[in-house]
């Protein structure tokens, strides 16, 4: 048994979830692992293990987690902690998470992603906590050098793109005041429909919160790199935001097309260094459509100069790329 499988079962041993057994769950991009835990009498719980050895701390989790109770938001509840060795019991909020519910129920997404932005208006309507990272024009600029280390590093124009994209955030975005949850998209988000308002979603994967655009979360809901969202879909949930807001209709909808290029142009960085350095290739299936993301939200007027620059500059995740990146 490794040193971390024993610390494991020490922590478990100071609870009462030694004897639960233990599923192994879907892990995100980061080294973090997951594990339900359950009894034979149908109790549940979720065993969170962010090893100090791989750079993981569940400081923010914890600090944004308690954030998001207090404004009235269900993040997990902490039922066991040991913070020095990367190690939470959380509650379990569901097995089924937006993108698992609309696989099967595709004519729900309305109201689904509705809730999901009522939730975006709860974040807004209060304070975010102090003292964290703040996406700024120049902080967005930064963002993109995943994308040159690690999908093109063959020279691209980063002076121009970057530049272009400053340029265009200080004028559409120029706001990040908002926390931002960052990751906030279908398989972040675990759908209760036996609750109402916004309890019906329970919140995951919240540690990497930002103060950034108000419109950020909205995007990483609407762009999602692992699923598709249909133009009207995408249209009535902006709509609804600009109702519940009150903001601008076309300045929205410049932020967020601002706010997609940059964040998807990251994630096309992102994705190339997992398949590189962790050998996670299935991200790279994902770039055709962080691409598409990328050059529909390039259309938009404001972003021309923008636009001229990532188009000239970065290659489209074609079959010669896409298999370059794969054995790298």
């Amino acid at each position: 048994m490794s040193d971390r499988s024993l610390a494991i079962a020490d922590f478990l041993q100071q609870g009462h979830f030694a004897d639960w057994h233990q599923t192994p769950l879907a892990g995100d991009a980061s080294s973090r692992r997951y594990f339900r835990l359950t009894t034979a009498s149908g109790q549940s719980a979720i065993l969170m293990d962010a090893d100090p050895a791989t750079g993981q701390d569940v400081t923010a989790f914890l600090r944004i987690g308690a954030h998001l109770r207090v404004i009235g938001l269900c993040p997990p509840e902490i039922l066991q902690q040991d913070s020095g060795a990367g190690l939470l019991i959380i509650s379990d909020l569901g097995p089924v998470h937006i993108a698992d519910w609309l696989g099967a129920r595709p004519d729900d997404a309305g109201t689904l992603y509705t809730v999901a932005v009522d939730v975006l208006g709860v974040v807004m309507d209060h304070p975010p906590p102090s003292g964290l990272t703040i996406i700024d024009a120049e902080q967005a600029g930064a963002m993109l050098s995943p994308l040159f280390e690690h999908y093109c590093a063959d020279h691209p124009d980063i002076a121009g793109i970057t530049g272009a994209l400053q340029e265009v955030w200080c004028e559409v975005a120029p706001e990040s005041t908002t926390l931002a949850l960052r990751d906030y998209h279908a398989e972040n988000l675990i759908w209760r429909g036996d609750r109402r308002g916004t309890d019906l979603i329970g919140l995951l994967d919240f540690q990497d919160a930002v103060l950034a655009p108000p419109e950020y979360d909205l995007v990483s809901l609407l762009r999602d790199a692992r699923r598709d969202t249909a133009p009207v879909l995408r249209r009535s949930v902006t709509r609804h935001y600009c109702n519940m807001t009150g903001r601008d209709a076309d300045q929205v909808r410049a932020a967020m097309a601002c706010i997609a290029v940059q964040r998807n142009l990251r994630i096309m960085g992102i994705f190339a260094r997992l398949a590189a350095q962790q050998g996670k290739l299935r991200y790279l299936d994902l770039l055709p459509r962080v691409w598409g993301h990328v050059t529909e939200e390039l259309q938009h007027p404001d972003l021309a100069r923008l636009q001229a620059v990532v188009l000239k500059s970065i290659p489209a995740p074609e079959a010669r790329l896409l298999q370059r990146l794969r054995q790298s």
